[in-house]
């Protein structure tokens, strides 16, 4: 936990937790995946690399990934712990659905105290997941790992329960609730259509409904196998 005097700028946090959300997911972090994921131009992310580097945030060599430092990952955890504390809340106690929050979240992980953030986790009954799914660090900057895999990889004839959505576009998610596809949801992998075609799931108890998810979808969430 840092105390908001100690805190990076903004745009340093934003980064960071970008970082680390792209390697949590599997993805290589290299300048062209933070281009693409924060819209920004190649040259803003590869000067931003190199003063992360210099701040020893991040390691990063010509043409491999980048890497946060042992300090990088503390300040991601903790711009994270807000971050997703911040978009629990609005859902809990204020009323949002869970496709309205991040960018509210955005504006003020970086203004809230860490005392504001200990008092709304309390409120929350210490939680360990936000509205997506994503894991909470705790004050200590420790994260439960949810033992989830990705819908994509996943064979024929699993099922499990939707544990995580780790995309934020909101006429993703909205489409996802309009879908009956939202967190504890029962889904079944029927099959992949031939020549990439599009997966074939079933979602819901008694009788399920069929839907077909393209792979922007599929590669989106995350499921709780049932053994």
């Amino acid at each position: 936990m840092t105390s908001m005097a100690e805190r990076p700028s903004p745009s340093v946090e934003d980064y960071l937790r970008t970082i680390y959300g792209l390697s949590e997911r599997g993805v290589p972090v290299t300048n062209a995946t933070l281009t693409q994921r924060l819209g920004l131009s190649p040259s803003s992310v590869s000067g931003m690399i190199t003063k992360l580097a210099q701040l020893g945030l991040v390691t990063h060599q010509r043409y491999r990934s980048v890497e946060l430092t042992p300090r990088g990952e503390r300040l991601a955890n903790d711009v994270l712990r807000r971050h997703r504390l911040i978009e629990l809340f609005l859902v809990e106690e204020l009323g949002y659905t869970w496709d309205e929050v991040h960018r509210e979240a955005d504006a003020l992980e970086h203004a809230v105290s860490d005392e504001l953030i200990a008092h709304i986790e309390a409120k929350l009954g210490h939680p360990t997941i936000d509205p997506h799914g994503d894991p909470i660090p705790t004050a200590e900057g420790d994260v439960a790992e949810p033992q989830t895999e990705l819908l994509d990889r996943v064979a024929p004839g699993t099922v499990g329960t939707v544990a995580r959505v780790w995309d934020t576009d909101s006429e993703l998610l909205r489409y996802l609730t309009e879908h009956g596809i939202t967190l504890g949801a029962r889904i079944e992998v029927v099959e992949r259509k031939p020549f990439g075609g599009p997966l074939v799931v079933r979602v819901g108890e008694g009788e399920p409904e069929t839907h077909f998810l393209g792979d922007e979808i599929a590669a989106a969430l995350s499921i709780s196998v049932r053994r």
